[in-house]
């Protein structure tokens, strides 16, 4: 998340050539595609959480729940 704020304010400043800003903004799209993905995970894991809430506090792995959809 820094270096996506790092690079943000790099392209904002005005201050970088045309070539930089599209190399900057190519590398911010991979880092907000990788931060949803670890954020889609976080959430998968929550809602299993909530699901096991009644049942011994505990993990399992989402991937058994997201196969029963």
């Amino acid at each position: 998340m820094q270096k996506l704020e790092a690079l943000v304010g790099e392209m904002e400043s005005g201050k970088l050539p045309l070539e930089k800003l599209l190399a900057h903004y190519e590398e911010g799209v991979s880092l907000v595609k990788l931060c949803q993905e670890r954020l889609d995970a976080a959430e998968e894991k929550i809602q299993i959480i909530k699901r096991n809430a009644s049942g011994p506090a505990g993990l399992d792995d989402f991937h058994s729940y997201s196969n029963e959809s």
